[in-house]
């Protein structure tokens, strides 16, 4: 795989000068159309050898384009805060926006690479790294961006020499640390496996360049057409098309009985036996929220429903039993500026709690296969694939150690509308009405259907839905808190 990076490519100094004016300029205006148009990110990743010229490169590109329109982002050894959440957080968080370019020196790949050079993952496990990046890498470029990864190459004689000479010039030798010459130490198991990494992730959608880096012009000039006709090709294109389903259509039951025509909404609780149970569930939750063993884990709460099912109300009897410095409630909306400029997934990614944390999500993900699927907000082939991205993020959450509990409140067509009109009846509560409660309740049948596909579709064994009928608000809340408490003390229990 290496093979064409080690026949020694060169460029002289004189057709390098005649080649960069011209190459700088249409760099920084396909840079500036990326910007205008802004319907897609760029991301470079930046790896390969020590001393092939990697910073250099990095360096160069900031210098030839406009460095406010980049966002550039060096990854060395992950924080306690990374340390504390599934290992992509940290590279989700920094992903470029639409109109942008991101340059990542160091990254998923790094992580992936070192920990199987230095033997501290096995190759169950890097293999495993290596699917979780296909699957973000496929994510990125179905969502539009245009994905640039750049191996740097150098034999194991040519690095040698290389880092020898940097380290002799007193104007470069700061370039040359221990890290550098233990990887050297190292060339060869870097060499395996980062060709077993390249191969498997060398895909038709994130390509690997493959650079020789020995010589500086050759290098430079090799990365920048690269990105110029990349971004140029991609501009020429229409608005990327992604509206072609590969999925079958989701079809009704034959009988059209659903997963929720299961539930007995009208259960029964009173008013008494209601607050004996809440104060014994609180006490509970509070006890295994400060146990020791939590610490190690982290806990996801995900509160979908009809509106007016009582989602802020068992939301609230959850944080009453909660230390307020440990948890954090995110209420969903439609995205905003930042946010839809960013992979749709980005702003569920950057809330993940750390270890010992705890999320509460008012709303979450599942607006993609809901209100953006019933709504037409979301084109077909965007929402039929955000079951297996919404499936993907949770597992990463779980394998992580987080508690991920899901709830569905289900209330009648009936109640709905009951609640409906106590809100506009009360002064206090007429802010929790609005028009589009009234225009998404005129879609009942519709939401109806994509609730059962997406209970169908994301209960998994690890993550499963838990339907909770809430025509009885005293029952939902109790249940919730129920099921919360359980799954807690099963976690903290294995």
């Amino acid at each position: 795989m290496f093979e064409s990076a080690e026949i020694g490519h060169s460029i002289d100094k004189e057709t390098f000068r005649k080649m960069m004016p011209s190459l700088r300029e249409a760099l920084l205006d396909v840079q500036y159309d990326l910007k205008e148009k802004a319907d897609f990110p760029v991301l470079i990743l930046i790896h390969g050898f020590d001393g092939a010229g990697r910073g250099e490169t990095m360096n160069l590109i900031n210098e030839w384009l406009d460095p406010r329109l980049i966002q550039t982002v060096a990854f060395d050894d992950p924080n306690d805060e990374a340390r504390a959440r599934p290992w992509m957080w940290r590279y989700w968080r920094e992903l470029p926006a639409k109109g942008r370019i991101g340059m990542f020196f160091g990254s998923y790949y790094s992580d992936t690479l070192f920990e199987r050079v230095f033997s501290r993952s096995d190759r169950d496990a890097f293999d495993r790294q290596i699917f979780d990046i296909l699957r973000l890498e496929r994510m990125l470029t179905l969502d539009g961006a245009v994905v640039l990864k750049f191996w740097f190459h150098l034999s194991r004689d040519k690095q040698k020499q290389r880092l020898k000479l940097l380290e002799q010039d007193p104007a470069t030798n700061w370039r040359v640390t221990k890290t550098d010459w233990l990887h050297y130490e190292r060339y060869d198991k870097i060499r395996k496996y980062g060709e077993h990494m390249l191969r498997l992730t060398n895909t038709a959608h994130a390509p690997w360049i493959v650079i020789d880096g020995e010589d500086g012009n050759y290098r430079s000039l090799t990365v920048a057409n690269t990105i110029l006709e990349a971004v140029r090709n991609r501009l020429g294109q229409p608005m990327l098309s992604t509206d072609r389903v590969e999925a079958p259509p989701l079809l009704a039951p034959i009988d059209n009985k659903l997963v929720l025509d299961t539930l007995e909404l009208e259960q029964k609780l009173d008013k008494d036996s209601y607050r004996a149970k809440l104060d014994q569930l609180q006490g509970r939750l509070s006890k295994l929220t400060r146990d020791a063993r939590f610490a190690r884990h982290s806990l996801v709460l995900v509160f979908e429903g009809n509106d007016a099912a009582g989602k802020g109300g068992s939301i609230r009897r959850i944080t009453q039993a909660l230390d307020a410095r440990r948890y954090r409630v995110v209420p969903v909306a439609a995205p905003n500026q930042e946010e839809s400029v960013k992979p749709w997934l980005w702003r569920f990614w950057r809330n993940v709690p750390g270890k010992g944390g705890i999320t509460i999500f008012d709303r979450s993900w599942y607006g993609r296969v809901l209100v953006e699927r019933v709504e037409g907000f979301a084109p077909e082939a965007d929402w039929l694939r955000a079951y297996y991205e919404i499936n993907d993020f949770e597992h990463q959450l779980s394998e992580n150690g987080a508690i991920v509990l899901k709830f569905w409140l289900a209330i009648s067509k009936d109640e709905q509308l009951t609640r409906f009109k106590g809100r506009e009846e009360t002064g206090f509560k007429r802010f929790k009405i609005t028009d589009e409660d009234w225009r998404n309740r005129d879609k009942w049948d519709l939401y109806r259907q994509a609730v059962s596909d997406m209970v169908d579709r994301t209960s998994t064994s690890k993550v499963p839905w838990t339907l909770v009928e809430a025509n009885n608000k005293y029952f939902a809340r109790i249940k919730v808190l129920t099921t919360v408490c359980d799954a807690l003390e099963a976690k903290l229990s294995e």
